[in-house]
Parts: C-alpha cells; structure tokens; sequence
C-alpha cells in the first residue's frame, strides 16, 4: 500500500510576509505613529522645495517678523524670510548629511565588527581598544575639534557624523558576530574549506542584518540630532542655508519679538527625533525581539 506523501512545503509569499510584518507593527501604536511622523518628514524633504511657497532665502523687507498668517502659515524671521518654506527646504538637509553620515557610519561599523568579531585573537583586541579610545570622548566635544579643524560643510559634516557612530555600529555588530560564528551552519561552511570572506559575506553577515538595521535606525536619530546640534553651534552648514539648527540660533535673540522662529524649528527637530525614536523601538521589537518584552 502506498504511503501517503506529505504536501511540499511552501515558502510564504512576500505579501503575507508583508502582511504579517504590518500586524505585528499595528499591535504596538508607537511604532505607527512613529512611521507616520517619519514618512510625512520624508514626505517634506522630497517634495518640500516644490511646494514652499517661497525659496528658503526670499527676503521680505516689508514682512519682517510678522507672526502666523494665511500668507506666512509659521511667520517670518527677522529678514523677512517664510518661515514654513525655510522648514520645508530644511527637511531636505536634515535627511541627506543625518542619513549618508548614518550609512557611512553603518558601512564602515559593519566592516570592522564582522572582520574583528570573526577574526578574534590580537585582530578583535587591536580593534576595540581603538573603538574604546574613539568612545572615550563625549562625540559632541569630538565633532566640535574635528570641524574646527577642517572646517564646516556638508561633506565633512557627513565624514564626522560617520566617524563619531562607527564605533557604536561595530561593536553592535562584533557581539552578534561572536554569537554567529560558533553556530553550526559557520561550522559546516569552514568544514567545507570556505574562504573567511565568504563565511562572513553569506553565512554571518545575513544573520546579523536585524541587529544592524536596528542599530542603524538609532544612530539615524542621534544622528538628526547631533546634525542640528552643529547648526545651532555655528559648525553645521552656513548661512544662509535653511539648517533647523542654525534656525534655532537665530531666534534665540528674538525670541521675546517673534517666538514662532523658534517653536517651529525646534518643534520640528523634536517630532522627528521622538518619531525615529518610536520607529527605531518598534523594530527592535519586530526584527530583533531578544530581550523585549510585549
């Protein structure tokens, strides 16, 4: 009598991985609020420069701190300048340096925790104990000698942003490695004579993906923040670019005059740090749930 063979089994389709990745993310309600608070922030730095009203250094000499109203929504500044569209240009700023110095932080971060992870021995010793010098220091302090020393732009605001967070990303990356490298599928790829790039390539790297895109999203809002604690500095991009942080400094010294230059700004710095705060837990809970508690 023929046996019954059981039925194939099937992989789920992406849309019910989807599906099921969206129910998770609706059972706990900061999570969505916090992916709303960041696509509508996405939202204004993509298409922010279009439907400003006005471009983000327009002078108004005859509108000069007036407050809230239907043709200046947020006000203007001491030079005359919208408000609104200063905030709407700024959007873009904000997401670009914050997000390559994130991914540049990420990159190099990954590279060293998966190489010093794997590697072990004097290679994994050498390399935190530099990662432990760079910690050392208080990363606003560092940021601050490292623009003074080559100067204030965009680029080399994304190079420190990068620098200050790759030892954070590393070590994340390093402790997972430790954790991966002794379980049995790397053990079956090194019997099978793979080469240590491939092993960390395809067989660990992979595995680690939840823990670093977690990590990444946390450095991304610390990231948002340092960026505008620059501008507020001086250090971050120069006048008259429309920085939320420059922004702030500006208004300091009319705030008894025009209080809206500064709530704006700073109301808008805050929403979107609290929002990729509230993103950053929800998927920690989702991708790499160890530890946390529903």
């Amino acid at each position: 009598m023929d046996q019954e063979q059981p039925p194939p089994i099937t992989k789920p389709s992406r849309f019910k991985r989807a599906a099921d990745v969206w129910g998770r993310v609706r059972r706990h309600p900061p999570t969505v609020i916090g992916l709303a608070i960041v696509v509508f922030f996405l939202l204004m730095a993509v298409f922010g420069p279009v439907i400003a009203p006005y471009k983000f250094s327009d002078q108004i000499a005859t509108a000069r701190l007036q407050g809230p109203s239907w043709e200046h929504w947020f006000g203007t500044d001491q030079f005359g300048r919208d408000v609104m569209s200063r905030l709407l240009w700024g959007a873009r700023d904000i997401f670009l340096v914050a997000g390559f110095g994130t991914a540049l932080a990420v990159l190099a971060g990954a590279t060293l925790g998966l190489i010093s992870g794997y590697a072990g021995r004097w290679v994994d010793e050498g390399v935190m104990r530099f990662l432990d010098v760079l910690l050392s220091l208080p990363p606003l302090l560092l940021a601050m000698v490292l623009l003074g020393s080559v100067g204030p732009s965009r680029f080399n605001i994304i190079i420190v942003v990068g620098v200050l967070y790759v030892p954070m990303v590393a070590r994340v990356v390093r402790s997972v490695v430790l954790d991966i490298k002794t379980r049995e599928f790397v053990e079956a790829a090194k019997l099978r004579g793979e080469r240590g790039s491939y092993i960390m390539s395809r067989e660990i790297l992979p595995n680690a993906l939840p823990a670093l895109a977690v990590e990444s999203s946390m450095r991304f809002s610390y990231a948002i923040f340092l960026v505008a604690s620059l501008g507020f500095l001086g250090l971050g991009v120069q006048p008259p670019a429309p920085d939320w942080g420059l922004m702030v400094n500006e208004a300091r010294s009319w705030f008894d005059q025009a209080p809206w230059m500064l709530f704006f700004p700073a109301g808008a710095i805050a929403f979107l740090i609290v929002g990729v705060g509230f993103l950053s837990d929800g998927m920690r809970r989702i991708l790499w749930p160890t530890g946390v508690s529903e």
